[in-house]
């Protein structure tokens, strides 16, 4: 056979053959494909979860059954400024206070009152200058004459055009005189109450039966005042009234004026919760070493806060004072009490730091007192000469303002 003769045949013979379906070869090799790799991520999950699974079991046997691991929630609510206590008091966990000569210092707050609360050089007229919301007041005497005037939440200030006198020999000014709304002054006098509207200037007097009435706290509805001196305590209808309701109404009294708030009271021993009626429920007990209590009870939104003197506490070493501590004791059953201890001047040494400074002090007792809260986390306390805020999730605590002024109250308008 020659050469030129085979291409024919190879073409006859092919032509004899099926023609290949390509298309079905190739849906073939792809499922093939997608098989694999399909086997390859199933292999990948199950090493990956073998690999948990021994992590887990090395946590568990290495810490005798109880892993030492943080829960994501704890890890996402606990502030990335988070100060540990310091130890516990009475089971309640409590941190220590920055030493006094130290605030000036410590991070700020910004609030309406600025970085120096002191008397104001240019004060407008309340009639002329209303506010909508009191921050703070404070009180400029005159002779045996003392001026209300009040901060609005924008900085600038407005006297009352009322004369108060002091009230047993003391300036009367309660720290819970600002209504819960921040429209409303109330300032105790001999046989009286004043309230001051903030928002319209009007002013209005209340008659009492005699008596020295030094403390003044709202209810909740801004419509009601506890007005209450030693041993007699009355509530006082400013707003609108039910059917049938006195205006002046006899409660249940103490013999401490502050301990006289609502909704909450805190007094040795226990947690008190106010009643329509006048009276106070025990809401929880409180074992705390209490001395004495200071100031007013102040309620937020899931707590209640006063300031305690102590007697020597073996968890807060003392020297040349007496411990205080600031109580923020939870309504919640589910959530925590805190304190925080009032320290001495550096370790108890009486010496100004080096990098200066206030002079240091000894915070006497009595010195100090909780002036409120700022939001539902931070509670406001007063000291000798500052106002600091303590934040109740990080343990912090920062300088509000430096005071140059004597009586304070503060209200919600000092949240700017």
């Amino acid at each position: 056979m020659r050469r030129e003769d085979v291409p024919p045949l190879l073409f006859q013979a092919a032509d004899e053959l099926p023609e290949p379906d390509l298309a079905d070869a190739a849906w073939a090799a792809g499922l093939r494909v997608r098989r694999r790799r399909r086997r390859a991520v199933l292999v990948s999950v199950l090493v990956v979860l073998v690999a948990l699974l021994v992590v887990s079991i090395t946590i568990e046997v290495g810490s005798n059954g109880n892993a030492d691991i943080t829960p994501p929630e704890r890890l996402l609510n606990t502030p990335r400024d988070y100060v540990a206590p310091a130890g516990q008091i009475a089971g309640i966990d409590f941190w220590l206070a920055p030493p006094p000569g130290s605030e000036r210092f410590l991070d700020r707050l910004e609030t309406p009152l600025g970085d120096r609360l002191e008397l104001p050089s240019k004060v407008h007229s309340l009639a002329k200058h209303k506010l909508d919301q009191v921050a703070a007041v404070v009180l400029a005497k005159n002779g045996d004459v003392y001026a209300p005037l009040l901060l609005g939440r924008d900085s600038s200030w407005s006297e009352a055009a009322v004369g108060l006198v002091a009230v047993d020999g003391r300036p009367p000014l309660s720290s819970g005189a600002v209504s819960p709304d921040g429209t409303v002054v109330a300032f105790p006098q001999p046989g009286e109450i004043v309230t001051v509207n903030a928002s319209t200037a009007q002013i209005s007097q209340y008659r009492l039966p005699a008596g020295d009435f030094s403390s003044v706290s709202w209810l909740d509805d801004a419509q009601r005042i506890l007005v209450s001196g030693p041993g007699v305590a009355y509530r006082v209808l400013v707003g609108e009234g039910g059917d049938g309701e006195r205006q002046i109404a006899r409660i249940e009294a103490s013999n401490d004026p502050e301990a006289v708030t609502a909704p909450f009271r805190i007094e040795t021993g226990y947690v008190e919760r106010y009643q329509v009626g006048g009276q106070w429920t025990e809401d929880s007990t409180l074992t705390l070493p209490v001395q004495s209590w200071v100031g007013q009870t102040f309620s937020s939104d899931g707590g209640v806060a006063r300031l305690f003197i102590a007697n020597k506490l073996p968890q807060v070493r003392t020297l040349v004072s007496q411990p205080q501590g600031v109580a923020a004791v939870s309504t919640f059953r589910a959530a925590p009490s805190r304190l925080l201890m009032l320290g001495e001047p550096f370790a108890g040494s009486g010496q100004t730091p080096r990098e200066g400074g206030d002079p240091a002090y000894v915070r006497q007792p009595g010195c100090c007192s909780v002036l409120g809260w700022y939001d539902h986390d931070n509670v406001l306390v007063q000291v000798r000469g500052w106002v600091l805020a303590w934040d109740l999730n990080s343990g912090q605590v920062r300088r509000v303002t430096e005071l140059a002024v004597g009586e304070l109250a503060l209200g919600p308008g000092v949240r700017p």
